[in-house]
């Protein structure tokens, strides 16, 4: 492998399939190694372009392709799958990122840094804390609904369901009143959660140059401009 080698890579949890050719397409090896076979090839070799599809571990092989000398390119998974030239495997995928490497109008997907990893990490967490809570308040109101009460969707009505529970009048059961408070108390749980996170992000935001920036912009407020920093930093 010389400096004027490309290598398309198609990354796996344990065996990696590699495509060389040099900078006019012309086939320099084929090879299947597994992830310390990987390490010790790209280790022991001079520098080269090294390819890969965006993917959950791309963004670590990036980093670890510039430690050891290499250039490092990433590419969208659907710009390289119209140059898979036969039956979809390993090694076509791996041939396809490096024609498609190769093509002058290509374009390559930005690296991301670790810390932009890590936002993103904990955007995703508050998502899904979001989710769950939600998921607990449709299942408080459809409880609701069999004994004939009727709350409209969202967050916010939370009072309104409290207060049917505490009347004393109502015709629910003892236990179906209990659930529906332990259902009250998880999602009193998921909110302090929520906005820890919230408050997280918010704050980030603030210290973030390029989050700072995009809130100058008319409706762009923390939250937003970090999730654009972190999910597309181009």
């Amino acid at each position: 492998m010389t400096k004027d080698t490309m290598v398309g890579v198609d990354l796996a949890k344990s065996v990696f399939q590699l495509h060389g050719a040099s900078m006019t397409g012309e086939v320099k090896f084929r090879k299947k190694l597994t992830r310390t076979q990987f390490l010790k090839f790209i280790a022991d070799h001079p520098p080269a372009v090294v390819v890969m599809e965006v993917c959950g571990s791309a963004y670590f092989w990036v980093r670890e392709m510039a430690r050891l000398g290499h250039k490092a390119k990433l590419i969208a998974p659907q710009y390289v799958k119209p140059f898979v030239k036969r039956q979809k495997n390993d090694a076509a995928d791996a041939e396809a990122i490096v024609i498609a490497a190769q093509r002058p109008e290509m374009r390559f997907v930005e690296p991301k840094s670790e810390d932009q990893q890590a936002r993103a990490i904990l955007f995703r967490g508050r998502e899904r804390l979001v989710h769950q809570r939600t998921a607990l308040t449709n299942a408080l109101r459809s409880h609701l609904y069999e004994y004939g009460y009727t709350v409209p969707k969202g967050i916010r009505q939370i009072k309104r369901i409290e207060a049917i529970l505490e009347e004393p009048n109502s015709e629910l059961p003892d236990l179906a009143r209990e659930e529906c408070h332990d259902l009250l108390e998880q999602i009193s749980e998921k909110t302090v959660r929520i906005e820890a996170k919230t408050g997280k992000l918010k704050n980030l935001a603030a210290r973030t140059d390029t989050a700072r920036r995009l809130q100058t912009m008319p409706g762009v407020g923390p939250l937003t401009a970090l999730a654009v920093e972190a999910f597309a930093p181009t």
